[in-house]
């Protein structure tokens, strides 16, 4: 009886723990990925020129609200690029055993606890930088692995 009240206990608890990520943008009703257009496609893995893309790229409007996809702590700004550009801004986020940069948004803070849901700053305007591109956040796991399933 002690086993099977701790074992449902613990899956109740993994559960909760590891739950899907809010929702990324204001005016979407789930985590949408990009699509193919004339530069690739926002899903992991993609080719990019001699790399691949480690992060996942979620439809967003240019100036749109962008939410905290989990409770955690912004650790931190941080550039895609670091050359300036109109889109070069993010954060670094961790909580709830992820880890994740957050890139092409203009974000109300750059250190500080935040809750899931919580706005967490604008997505910057990508037709400035990549004129034609599906606007997007970018979500990367700070060990680049797959991000996908939390979505």
């Amino acid at each position: 009886m002690f086993w099977g009240k701790l074992f449902l206990l613990a899956a109740l608890i993994s559960t909760v723990w590891m739950a899907k990520w809010n929702n990324l943008c204001a005016g979407r009703s789930q985590n949408q990925i990009r699509g193919y257009d004339k530069y690739g496609s926002g899903a992991y893995g993609a080719p990019r020129g001699k790399r691949v893309h480690r992060g996942v790229d979620v439809l967003c409007s240019d100036g749109s609200t962008v939410y905290a996809p989990f409770s955690g702590v912004i650790q931190s700004q941080a550039k895609p690029y670091g050359n300036g550009n109109a889109i070069d801004n993010g954060i670094r986020m961790t909580g709830r055993g992820n880890c994740v940069l957050i890139f092409y948004i203009k974000p109300k803070k750059y250190k500080g606890s935040i809750k899931k849901g919580d706005v967490l700053g604008q997505l910057l305007p990508m037709q400035r930088v990549y004129p034609g591109i599906q606007s997007h956040v970018h979500i990367q796991n700070c060990d680049r692995s797959n991000p996908t399933s939390n979505l």
